[in-house]
């Protein structure tokens, strides 16, 4: 085959032209490898992330489950043995009763409290918590002051004193809920332990 002047200036073959074009497709073929490669990473990354969150779901749905489990057990633990308790402690509780509520729709009034122990002269509002955490005892707070307003609305001039239980509670928590003027309830083995909150103006009454 003849070679024109263009090839001749260049120095290029038939040959060569003929490689350049087999690299060409041997480096597309390379990036398309690469490319359907990354592809296929990125749908198995995509399926991990997707199974990840499946099983994230599931693990927060056995943790809830088990979180009501420990608040029914903690429930069935603490209730029974309130008044006994607080009756060492001076008081003189004569009636106990779980899930008490308050659903005043004229005053749009709505709280519930896990326990209810109360006498002629005075309340004490129990909320039970398997992890005690700060927000949980702000929430007492203003059930305490709901509880106040409802008591006050029907001429019930009663104290009304709030405790907290909790199966988890750390150092910050524990004196968070005593300094707001809370009973504090922690189980000891089948039994539970209550710390008194002590400084001016304690136990807190409502």
């Amino acid at each position: 085959m003849a070679q024109t002047a263009a090839t001749k200036e260049t120095g290029l073959t038939f040959e060569k032209v003929w490689e350049m074009f087999q690299e060409i497709g041997r480096k597309q073929e390379e990036t398309d490898r690469q490319m359907k490669e990354t592809d296929r990473i990125v749908k198995e990354t995509a399926r991990q992330m997707e199974e990840t969150g499946r099983r994230m779901k599931e693990t927060d749905k056995r943790v809830g489950e088990l979180t009501n489990r420990y608040g029914e057990i903690s429930e069935h633990m603490i209730v029974p043995n309130l008044i006994s308790s607080f009756n060492t402690l001076g008081y003189t509780f004569t009636k106990s009763g779980p899930n008490t509520k308050i659903e005043d729709f004229e005053h749009k009034l709505f709280t519930e409290a896990d326990a209810f122990l109360e006498n002629g002269d005075c309340v004490m509002v129990v909320e039970i918590k398997t992890k005690l955490r700060t927000k949980d005892i702000d929430e007492h707070i203003r059930r305490m002051e709901k509880f106040r307003v409802h008591a006050d609305l029907h001429g019930d001039k009663r104290k009304y004193y709030g405790a907290i239980a909790g199966l988890l509670v750390s150092e910050s928590e524990k004196a968070y809920a005593l300094k707001k003027g809370f009973y504090l309830l922690q189980p000891v083995g089948e039994k539970f332990t209550i710390t008194t909150p002590t400084g001016r103006g304690a136990p807190k009454a409502w």
